[in-house]
């Protein structure tokens, strides 16, 4: 018998969740609301979903975007900095190192800058390579309003992106010199 598509895409599953919500908490939440979905479907239908990986993708996304808009609508009181702390999602270790030092603070405080679903649109292009097709049906859009968002998400992106690039030897001496002073 051949693995359940659930337990061989939970890996992807939550770090798309993560990498829209920001939070483990929210994204083990979604998650969860996922694996409940695809059981209830699996079950009703006795039948085979024809691409379990966009299905399930499909799942997180729409559970994502819902998430964000009840969060916004609490956030509305909170006063002050919302930044995610970044989480390591890979099993390998080595890998996990290399994905810390390629994410930064400063990326999740520019996705939390976007709309939602300029950041699903984002996310789920830009780290995950998901066709617009795919994304345009998880997000019951067209493939050209997906595009267009896209396009908006990146110039967004880019807007808030440093204007020279520092190495990390520069910026560790200017935090030692920060810090002497």
């Amino acid at each position: 018998m051949s693995e359940d598509p659930f337990v061989a895409h939970r890996s992807l599953l939550f770090t798309v969740a993560y990498e829209m919500l920001g939070s483990v908490a929210d994204a083990e939440d979604v998650v969860q609301e996922t694996w409940l979905r695809w059981a209830a479907v699996v079950d009703a239908e006795r039948c085979e979903v024809r691409d379990p990986r966009a299905y399930l993708v499909r799942i997180v996304t729409r559970l994502c975007l819902n998430r964000l808009r009840t969060l916004a609508r609490q956030r509305e009181e909170y006063v002050g900095e919302w930044l995610p702390e970044p989480v390591l999602t890979s099993p390998d270790v080595a890998e996990d190192v290399e994905l810390a030092e390629s994410v930064s603070i400063a990326m999740l405080a520019v996705l939390e800058t976007l709309l939602p679903t300029e950041r699903a649109v984002f996310v789920l292009r830009e780290v995950f390579d998901v066709p617009y097709d795919e994304i345009a049906e998880a997000l019951d859009k067209s493939p050209a309003a997906v595009r267009q968002i896209a396009t908006r998400a990146r110039k967004h992106v880019a807007a808030r992106r440093p204007r020279m690039s520092v190495s990390r030897t520069e910026q560790e001496q200017v935090v030692e010199r920060f810090l002497a002073a």
